[in-house]
C-alpha cells in the first residue's frame, strides 16, 4: 500500500470554494478501484492549510487516479486558489502490515 500526503495552502478568500471542489473530487476518488482511502484534513490552527490523505492499494493506482476526469476537473478548478504550489510525499505502509 502507498499513502500519499498532499499538503495544500489555500488563499484565505478561497477556502470555501476549495473545500467544495475538493469534496467532489474526494467523493469520486473513493469509488475508484485501487483507492483504499481518500480523506481531506484541515489544520485546526490554520484554516487555510489542508492535507489530502490518499491511500492506494497498488503502485499503479496513483497514476490511474491522475488520469481521471474528476481529478483533472479538481486540479484545474483549485489551481488559482492555492497560496503556494501543493506538495506531496509518498509513504509505504509499515503497520498494519499490508
Amino acid at each position: 500500500m502507498i499513502v500519499v500526503l498532499v499538503r495544500i495552502s489555500v488563499k484565505p478568500d478561497s477556502t470555501g470554494r476549495f473545500v467544495q471542489e475538493t469534496l467532489e473530487n474526494v467523493s469520486h476518488s473513493r469509488r475508484e478501484p485501487g483507492i483504499a482511502a481518500f480523506d481531506l484534513l484541515r489544520d485546526l490552527s490554520d484554516p487555510c492549510s489542508f492535507v489530502l490523505v490518499e491511500a492506494y492499494s497498488d503502485a499503479d493506482a496513483p497514476a490511474r487516479h491522475k488520469e481521471t476526469a474528476h481529478y483533472a476537473k479538481w486540479r484545474d478548478a483549485v489551481e488559482g486558489m492555492m497560496a503556494v504550489p501543493r506538495s506531496s510525499v509518498k509513504y509505504e505502509l509499515v503497520e498494519p502490515a499490508p
